[in-house]
């Protein structure tokens, strides 16, 4: 799990390495991630890692796998300087009216003629931005899905109102044990477009969700053990530190 601070106040994303797969295919469902910081550009700068400027201080970059991230070249702000992450849609109106009236999302900016919408859950944190492609969502085989954390009372709720409205279920809810950690309650939804939706009981996910004092050591463990030292020096590139 990897964030500019822990999950309680800040958007984190999980990166997963899945055994025996060796390629996956991206598309046109994830269309990046958005955040603010000219330490990250001067981070990129200075590893030699490909940096476009797309618009005036904003610069596109790939991660590793092709996953786009776009870089404010502006301060870091004292709360999460993860500003939005943009998801493709078939068709705006629709998929405003999924998030917004029956998941309960605020609609903070919206802009037919460009077919974009900003919505979210809190004027603090991570917004999600939705983008007509005026077409069919593809998800390729590299997909995920984003989370929120609730109390978990408001779960039952969601349910039953995805199964009023004919909306998709994946995982009706359910109840997740972690050896040695909370047990948590999740239901995964898809949006009109498959996006995949997973709202989880927040006082579990709380304690689930604690940082690790070792989490440093844990990664650099399990990185020295995947030779990832051998891959950045076969491509000539400097391995970030944590």
């Amino acid at each position: 799990m990897v964030g500019y601070g822990p999950e309680d106040d800040h958007f984190v994303a999980e990166l997963t390495y899945n055994y025996g797969v060796g390629e996956y295919r991206l598309s046109s469902d994830f269309l990046g991630m958005t955040l603010m910081s000219s330490q990250a550009v001067s981070n990129a700068r200075k590893m030699g890692w490909p940096l476009k400027e797309v618009a005036k201080g904003i610069f596109e970059t790939e991660a590793p796998g092709g996953y786009k991230f776009y870089l404010e070249d502006k301060e870091q702000p004292k709360q999460d300087p993860v500003l939005k992450v943009t998801l493709a849609v078939s068709n705006l109106q629709k998929s405003v009216s999924y998030w917004s009236d029956l998941l309960g999302m605020k609609i903070y900016e919206t802009n037919e003629e460009k077919q974009r919408a900003l919505l979210g859950y809190a004027d603090n944190q991570c917004k999600l931005e939705l983008q007509g492609i005026g077409g069919a969502v593809d998800h390729g085989t590299a997909f995920g899905r984003i989370a929120f954390s609730c109390p978990k009372e408001e779960l039952p709720n969601i349910e039953a109102l995805m199964k009023k409205e004919k909306q998709k279920i994946l995982t009706p809810l359910v109840s997740l044990d972690t050896p040695g950690k909370a047990t948590v309650q999740v239901v995964i939804l898809a949006d009109p477009d498959g996006h995949e939706i997973c709202f989880v009981g927040d006082e579990a996910f709380r304690e689930l969700s604690k940082m690790d004092p070792n989490g440093n050591k844990l990664l650099d463990d399990a990185m020295a053990a995947d030779k990832s030292d051998e891959w950045f020096a076969k491509h000539k590139m400097q391995k970030a530190s944590a």
